[in-house]
């Protein structure tokens, strides 16, 4: 007869102890040193709880209850823990994405990291004019590297792209009609639309040309009294090939002269360094934005210049400071930690090959295939020594990474994978089982195997995939079923 069977329903929840009761297991009450008392007294209840439905949904059936003492410890424990975990945390990027927008984007170079440290634990001149002895702009601190490095008479920082596009648009066009090409009305991840924010910051969106085709002379016969700017968009995740035609920012410019109109230019991802010479080709710089005579420009921080989030205008000085006096960029400013890093990687670009060097997106951009293949090789006999049984097919094979957050969408870097598969195991519980350690790893599921690209692994992340794999091949096999979940 199975345990607690011929007892009554009564009889069976009395037999569960108390919240007090169970603190007084040593395992809780050693737990107690290093946990808030309020988090392990909700562990407790939550699993007494969890036991007290089981026990009235089971009413009147023989399944087993397990209610000793040592399993009520473990499951409190179980659920401390979890209570305990931080929800942000880090992980291993395997996937060769290199700015993963589900992952945090660009990693920090050391450089801004160490600058973090420094100013966050100590007071700093943040709204602190130092020559003057009276209060400053905490806008002043990045700007001057920024014109350094565009060329651009003036920039603002703000929290994001979409912040830089939406107060721009509000400061020069509000009320007023604002020049598009339909082909560059675009939607990007988190359902931002061109369209959108150009309604909540009161411009009017004036489209003009078509979908796949766009002149000078549509822009030029859409041009009015009501016209604020001419705008143009970079595509960002997208692109329209074909039988195609886009007005260049060259040619917009001297529309723009000639009625007197500025023209701003979103960009996206804004790129400092021409990613030509590592195949990837069409991605505009932020110093040629500014070179052909843009009024103003509008970038990310965290995609392809590899800083923290950030939004980012640089322009004509008498419109960067229009912008700066609009009341809504108090409410999209950046606080000390932004600033310090991304002074700090803005530094890094004085010189290229140092950028190259010492900012993780850009050196992941352009790392070699055969540095990757060493690199894969190197990582699949690891995997192999942590797989004595052979549970896992292990292989490297050629494949491809994408740069990611919105850039280049159409665009690959060659690379070299490492692949998991196995017959006893599901790819999906491969995946699964691996996304599940601490750290998760994080790869992707191809061609019927579990993919690790070398090119995101940073230092020390092989050591934790090999550790992975070895408690996916110590684990319990039968969990995990051949075929999908």
């Amino acid at each position: 007869m199975s345990e607690m069977s011929h007892l009554t329903l009564q009889e069976k929840l009395r037999r569960l102890p108390g919240v007090d009761e169970l603190l007084t297991e040593p395992p809780l009450r050693e737990a107690l040193r290093r946990h808030p008392r309020k988090l392990l007294v909700a562990s407790v209840r939550e699993v007494l709880d969890a036991k007290r439905q089981r026990i009235l949904a089971l009413a009147g059936a023989s399944e087993r209850i397990d209610l000793r003492p040592a399993h009520l410890v473990e499951l409190v424990l179980e659920r401390l823990e979890e209570l305990s975990r931080h929800t942000l945390r880090p992980v291993v990027n395997a996937t060769g994405v290199v700015i993963h927008t589900n992952l945090g984007r660009s990693l920090l170079p050391e450089d801004a990291i160490e600058r973090i440290r420094l100013l966050c634990a100590a007071y700093n001149n943040l709204e602190y004019d130092l020559e003057k002895g009276r209060r400053g702009s905490r806008y002043v601190h990045a700007e001057s590297i920024l014109r350094e490095i565009t060329g651009a008479e003036a920039a603002l920082v703000v929290n994001n792209n979409a912040g830089a596009v939406f107060l721009a648009l509000s400061t020069l066009a509000k009320g007023r009609e604002v020049i598009v090409s339909r082909g560059q009305l675009v939607e990007i991840g988190g359902a931002f639309r061109i369209p959108d924010v150009m309604s909540h910051s009161g411009a009017v969106l004036r489209e003009v040309g078509c979908t796949n085709r766009t002149h000078p002379r549509d822009y030029e016969g859409a041009i009015g009294e009501k016209t604020a700017l001419l705008l143009k968009v970079h595509c960002s995740n997208y692109r329209v090939v074909g039988f195609t035609a886009e007005v260049s920012l060259e040619d917009l410019v001297r529309l723009g002269r000639e009625h007197r109109l500025p023209v701003m230019e979103d960009l996206g991802s804004g790129s400092f360094v021409d990613l030509s010479r590592f195949g990837l080709a069409g991605e505009p710089t932020v110093q040629d934005a500014v070179k052909a005579g843009a009024d103003l420009v509008t970038f990310s921080g965290d995609k392809l210049l590899g800083g923290p989030q950030a939004g980012i205008v640089v322009g004509r000085k008498d419109l960067v400071d229009r912008c700066k006096k609009n009341p809504v960029t108090r409410a999209l400013r950046v606080d000390k930690t932004t600033l310090a890093a991304l002074e700090a990687t803005l530094r890094l670009y004085r010189d290229e090959r140092t950028a190259l060097e010492r900012i993780p997106t850009l050196r992941m951009i352009a790392v070699s295939a055969a540095e990757l293949e060493r690199k894969a090789h190197d990582l699949a006999s690891m995997i192999r020594r942590s797989d004595p049984d052979s549970l896992l097919h292990v292989e490297v094979r050629p494949g491809f990474s994408r740069v990611g957050g919105g850039s280049l969408p159409e665009q690959q870097l060659p690379t070299f994978v490492v692949g998991l598969s196995s017959s006893a195991l599901s790819v999906n519980g491969i995946e699964s089982f691996m996304r599940s350690r601490r750290p998760p790893v994080i790869g992707r599921i191809e061609s019927d195997a579990f993919l690790l690209d070398p090119r995101t692994l940073q230092a020390g992340d092989d050591e934790i995939v090999e550790g992975a794999v070895r408690d996916l091949c110590r684990s319990d096999h039968a969990t995990m079923q051949v075929g999908p979940r």
